[in-house]
């Protein structure tokens, strides 16, 4: 039985009938009609994720929250149309990738027009037929794929398989920029591979890289949240960035990444009393504002604490918040 629709924002439907950890693909369905949520929701709910929002606003908060991987659109909707929303999804980075389909009563030429002019991939007209949705949806779907691939590429460190530096820089501006609409604290966080120099010097720059590989797949590991991301910000240093991280959350963080680096006991004849390797971390947090600097502030206070954990001994965590 289909499950009811809810009364307000959004509520995840997810099918019982795949095996545990597949990951189906996650779709989002924003109409102001639940009878056509209900049937959009009948063809795909065997095989996709299906997400809902009754309107304009509701939508971009489930985008906030989990960023589906396409959205089937309507265009008459109260207050923002559907037009209008996909334009503010185009126009935001974090969103923009997101394909989208308008279905809707609409099956003239000039809506079609608009709506493709607003950014959708395609255009629906209802009634629907369920097999020529569910044709169109997966042809969208392997497409978003390969540009994902693609941009993967871009945008992943070939050494280490975490994020490169440009990655990094992009998320940070986004993180930022959201952090500001939002009212939520960010935090970063710079590592240093501590005597790496001496490291190379000692073992090679064959095991040089391996141990980097090494701190790379430590460090994603124990970066839980979907959120955080890894980077290799240049050398033998890495960066993370914790969106909605106070500083208190974010040394707790550090101070795990540091000790689990330090676990991993990787010899290190040069690196004094410890004989394994180890990083020191610079941490900073603040609640981004208007008027009140930009992420290169966040960046710089970070490197100012990572240099206050290597001339304390290293091996440790440092951290300030920007106020």
């Amino acid at each position: 039985m289909t499950p009811s629709l809810p009364v307000t924002t959004l509520s995840p439907l997810t099918d019982t009938g795949h095996t545990t950890g597949e990951r189906l693909p996650v779709l989002l369905i924003v109409d102001d009609q639940s009878a056509n949520i209900q049937t959009l929701y009948r063809a795909f709910s065997q095989d996709h994720q299906v997400l809902m929002a009754l309107n304009a606003r509701a939508a971009l908060e489930v985008c906030e929250k989990q960023a589906p991987d396409l959205i089937l659109l309507d265009i008459m909707m109260p207050d923002i149309d559907g037009y209008a929303l996909c334009e503010t999804l185009k126009a935001d980075a974090l969103t923009r990738d997101i394909p989208v389909i308008f279905v809707t009563a609409q099956n003239d030429e000039a809506a079609e027009t608009r709506g493709l002019e607003a950014g959708a991939v395609d255009f629906i007209s209802k009634p629907i037929n369920p097999a020529i949705v569910r044709a169109r949806v997966k042809t969208h779907l392997t497409l978003k794929a390969q540009s994902d691939l693609l941009r993967r590429w871009v945008y992943v460190d070939g050494l280490t398989g975490v994020a490169n530096r440009r990655h990094f820089d992009e998320r940070l501006t986004q993180e930022w920029s959201r952090a500001m609409r939002q009212g939520t604290t960010l935090s970063v966080v710079l590592l240093d591979v501590d005597h790496f120099k001496r490291y190379n010097d000692r073992y090679g720059h064959l095991s040089g890289d391996q141990c980097l590989r090494t701190i790379g797949q430590s460090l994603q590991q124990n970066a839980r949240r979907p959120a955080d991301l890894v980077a290799r910000y240049g050398g033998e240093e890495f960066a993370c960035i914790l969106p909605d991280t106070d500083l208190d959350g974010a040394m707790h963080c550090a101070r795990q990444l540091g000790e689990a680096i330090c676990a991993l006991a990787l010899p290190h004849a040069e690196a004094g009393g410890t004989q394994v390797v180890t990083v020191s971390l610079g941490v900073c947090s603040t609640r981004p504002s208007a008027g009140r600097g930009d992420a290169s502030d966040l960046l710089q206070t970070a490197d100012q604490q990572l240099y206050a954990a290597k001339a304390q001994g290293r091996d440790r965590a440092c951290g300030q918040l920007l106020d």
